[in-house]
């Protein structure tokens, strides 16, 4: 028996990545997942986003755990598609006990040169998709008055970054929503923190872009050339695995993490020493 037996967890941006991880470890932990993706390109990226065959294998590894898995196609940018995804958790499982807001994007340009497309594609999917998923569900935890909510953030948020402040400012924008959500329903035995790691080995990195991003003074790097360089630093300096952020979800959307409310927890392998 898992301690989120009979629990129901929609989960965003969980075809691939950090939301494919949370997807498994909460399944394994019993809970039965809905689980939503746009799975589908978005221009001006400089990485491929995840497909209906992610999508789909996702639902495959859940139900391989003994849990039920519905996989639906949505864009979180969009108040109505978000509506529709928590309807469907609340056909098919009567209840959402669970949300890990966890769709995002990634993609550099520095401010100055910053179209505004950019910008904007940005704010829509990491932020305002952020409280589009909040919206969605958390009037049905409200009147059942539990639930646990998590956001996915980033270490960046809180230390701004090279050309990729429109990420940093999404990131940020997120820990304030978090943290005031989490005052708002409070009194309805609801939690709702962040999570903010710093560099997850998914593909939202992993790539050519970022690898000419860190390593600017060589030509074509590649992600050997990325890794050797990390993997020549500490030894708890190297890129966290998607599992390990999702161990901290199970502690945060479990009752042993009821007292983490308005938090937001690092995960950035020493990162966050030099910030406040």
């Amino acid at each position: 028996m898992g301690h989120l037996d009979d629990r129901v967890a929609v989960i965003t941006g969980g075809a691939r990545g950090q939301g494919r991880a949370h997807a498994l470890a909460l399944a394994n932990a019993g809970a039965d997942i809905v689980v939503c993706d746009i799975a589908a390109p978005l221009s001006g990226l400089p990485y491929e986003l995840s497909t209906p065959d992610d999508l789909a294998e996702t639902a495959a590894l859940v139900e391989r755990t003994g849990r039920r898995c519905v996989a639906v196609r949505a864009d979180v940018r969009s108040l109505e598609q978000m509506r529709t995804v928590a309807e469907r958790a609340l056909e098919e499982f009567d209840r959402i006990d669970i949300l890990i807001a966890n769709a995002g994007i990634a993609s550099n340009s520095p401010v100055a040169e910053m179209d505004e497309q950019l910008w904007q594609d940005m704010i829509d999917t990491n932020l305002t998709g952020v409280f589009h998923s909040f919206r969605a569900v958390v009037p049905h935890m409200i009147e059942r008055r539990w639930g646990r909510v998590v956001a996915t953030s980033s270490i960046v948020a809180k230390m701004g970054v090279r050309n990729a402040a429109h990420y940093a400012a999404s990131k940020w924008g997120v820990l304030g929503l978090v943290k005031s959500l989490s005052l708002e329903v409070a009194e309805y035995g609801i939690t709702v923190n962040a999570l903010l790691p710093s560099g997850v080995d998914t593909d939202m990195i992993q790539n050519p872009a970022t690898w000419r991003l860190m390593m600017p003074d060589k030509e074509n790097p590649t992600k050997e050339d990325w890794m050797a360089i990390i993997e020549s630093g500490p030894p708890n300096g190297d890129l966290i695995q998607p599992a390990e952020v999702a161990e901290a979800v199970l502690l945060l959307v479990s009752e042993h993490g009821r007292h983490f409310n308005g938090e937001a927890v690092t995960i950035s392998c020493g990162g966050s020493a030099s910030t406040s």
